[in-house]
């Protein structure tokens, strides 16, 4: 794994909790009728309170996690296809009508970081080998691992110092894996050197130790604790019972075939 570099800017010495503290909309912009502000989790407003250096976001597919965090990461300034500040493709022009409405906070503001994203990495990957020392990503083009490899030599090569901002990040990693991205994070975030806010449906992920968690599986955005999740409940007993699940799904299906 590459060495880390430590801060360097006087306003992060003796730093206490998040560099990003608050996230809010203002009301006078959304129209709870146009999507996405008609998104359930987003019904009642946005308000987050962020008190730790790592924030997971968990719901079932179509809940508003990515797009919550691409808002947040447009407001960053990050492009929505993803990669650092440095990175802008021709594509990105306004922001999206739920970044226009963010707000965010900091103590101290900060400029370095990342946005990862799962479905655009091929592109952003390949954006990378036209303008970047491939040095920097651990010396091999990315399109020459295996895509859970070159997701860790991104997050171990590349990741610092700042606010990262990702979108599902087990989509290419092995439960192994998962625990090896686990170690980046703690690496990263205990020295204060760095905030996380991802978005995840991983048990392993979910469980890193101190994170806070926010559904979106309600009408407004409600903090959980990990073993209160439908990921980690499911999980478990399916692990406990697999049996008992596959006897109830197959039996949906036999049901389903039947004719009169």
């Amino acid at each position: 794994m590459a060495s880390r570099r430590q801060p360097t800017r006087s306003s992060w010495i003796g730093r206490s909790g998040p560099f990003l503290r608050r996230v809010t909309a203002r009301p006078e912009l959304i129209d709870a009728s146009q999507y996405p502000f008609n998104v359930r989790a987003f019904s009642h407003g946005i308000d987050l309170q962020l008190r730790s250096n790592v924030t997971f976001f968990v719901g079932e597919n179509g809940s508003g996690k990515s797009t919550l965090l691409e808002a947040i990461a447009e407001c960053c300034g990050f492009d929505p296809q993803g990669g650092s500040r440095d990175h802008q493709y021709a594509t990105f022009g306004e922001r999206s009508a739920l970044a226009a409405a963010l707000r965010l906070a900091w103590l101290p503001k900060v400029t370095d970081g990342f946005f990862q994203r799962a479905e655009s990495f091929y592109n952003f990957a390949s954006y990378i080998e036209q303008v970047s020392d491939l040095r920097r990503y651990g010396g091999r083009s990315l399109h020459e691992q295996s895509h859970g490899e070159s997701f860790l030599a991104l997050f171990a090569n590349r990741f610092e110092q700042g606010i990262y901002v990702l979108d599902e990040p087990e989509a290419a990693l092995s439960p192994q894996r998962q625990l090896s991205f686990l170690k980046i994070i703690h690496d990263l975030e205990k020295p204060n050197q760095a905030q996380f806010l991802i978005s995840t449906h991983s048990p392993i992920i979910l469980s890193y130790p101190g994170a806070v968690l926010y559904s979106l599986d309600g009408d407004s955005m409600q903090e959980v604790d990990y073993r209160e999740t439908e990921h980690y409940r499911l999980t478990r007993d399916f692990l406990n019972a697999p049996e008992r699940y596959f006897e109830a799904l197959f039996s949906e299906e036999d049901d389903g075939g039947e004719t009169g």
